[in-house]
């Protein structure tokens, strides 16, 4: 179990360094979408590879940021029921969440997503639109985005286990406060 937690653990910091620094995405994108509309007013001059950036931006912050979100435990929950019960029972919940709903949806998306990715890239996919992008990076990231969730929701399941076998405290308390 301790090789499990210390894998947990470089999942946990792996997804958090990943979140932190995509979450800088978001400005990034604020700052082409506004040197872009004073280029467009200003000079009466834009192109949609300027758009379409700011969307690959968008893409890449709310997939990216997805794993990190499940480590805090500050994904969308449902907690009508759970939430009244102990923190075993939450911790069962989430345990088997994890193992027949999570995983199985995750790497189904990640496995269906890579034909759709090489083939944007053998192709040298671009954008329809006059002056876009190319698309297989943006493609790239919904593998690796489901990926990362996977490993995130692997962690989720080793903390759980290893909370129900009494060796570590609720996984899902400390994370309450944590931004």
């Amino acid at each position: 179990m301790n090789a499990l937690l210390r894998f947990s653990n470089l999942v946990d910091a792996l997804n958090e360094r990943i979140g932190k620094a995509s979450s800088w995405l978001i400005l990034v994108a604020v700052v082409i979408c506004s040197v872009n509309a004073v280029i467009r007013y200003a000079f009466n001059m834009s192109s949609n590879g300027w758009l379409e950036i700011q969307w690959y931006l968008n893409s890449a912050m709310f997939l990216l940021v997805a794993a990190y979100a499940l480590k805090l435990n500050a994904h969308v929950r449902i907690d009508v029921i759970a939430g009244k019960l102990s923190a075993r029972a939450q911790a069962w919940i989430d345990l088997l969440g994890g193992v027949f709903m999570l995983l199985p949806a995750m790497l189904i998306i990640a496995w269906y997503s890579w034909p759709s990715l090489i083939n944007s890239f053998h192709i040298h996919e671009m954008s329809s639109d006059s002056g876009g992008l190319v698309r297989w990076p943006v493609r790239l990231l919904i593998p690796v985005a489901f990926g990362l969730l996977a490993l995130q929701g692997l962690s989720e399941i080793v903390k759980r286990i290893a909370f129900l076998k009494g060796l570590i405290p609720n996984p899902a308390e400390h994370k309450q406060g944590a931004a």
